[in-house]
């Protein structure tokens, strides 16, 4: 006689529960190993005070035509200059000059603020600080190598390779502007 198969289950033996268990298991160490490696990695963020120092603002209306203010940005001088017609004027027919790293004027501003220019403050050969209206072309000049740049920062003599640098910017209304 036959006998019917009568299958008793263990509950080690249910492969249902197994697999709940395992992935129970590995969700948990997913998530100790999320909670330990986070503050490694957070830890790499940049403090709040250098955050703080990221970005800039000022006020425009403290600079007369001609005048050129200086101030700290991350660390190095920024140059904040409110260009009269006549410098605009001498950058821009200097547009067509022989240049060692040719950029027209127009590329160095915000469109519609040709009397706003506002640059790093470091020659771009050795990070000296240049003197404003020196030179012969009446931009900056570096006295410890003699790098020249013209009223649109462009270099034009000495051994700086490149103009100076043109940070990230953006006016916030017509007397306010926001570095960085």
């Amino acid at each position: 006689m036959a006998e019917s198969a009568v299958h008793s289950t263990n509950a080690g033996d249910d492969p249902s529960r197994r697999d709940f268990i395992h992935i129970a298991a590995l969700a948990a160490a997913a998530g100790a190993g999320a909670s330990i490696v986070w503050p490694l990695i957070d830890q790499m963020n940049p403090s709040a005070d250098t955050v703080a120092l990221a970005s800039v603002e000022y006020d425009l209306t403290k600079i007369e035509p001609g005048q050129q203010v200086t101030i700290n940005w991350r660390g190095k001088p920024l140059f904040i200059r409110n260009r009269t017609q006549a410098q605009i004027d001498a950058a821009v027919r200097d547009d067509a000059a022989v240049l060692k790293d040719p950029q027209a004027d127009a590329l160095r501003h915000k469109e519609g603020k040709a009397q706003w220019l506002i640059l790093v403050g470091s020659c771009t050969h050795l990070g000296c600080v240049p003197t404003v209206g020196g030179g012969e072309y009446g931009g900056w000049f570096c006295p410890c190598h003699g790098s020249t740049y013209d009223t649109s920062g462009r270099i034009r003599k000495g051994p700086a390779p490149t103009n100076l640098v043109v940070p990230d910017y953006a006016f916030l209304s017509d007397t306010k502007v926001k570095i960085g």
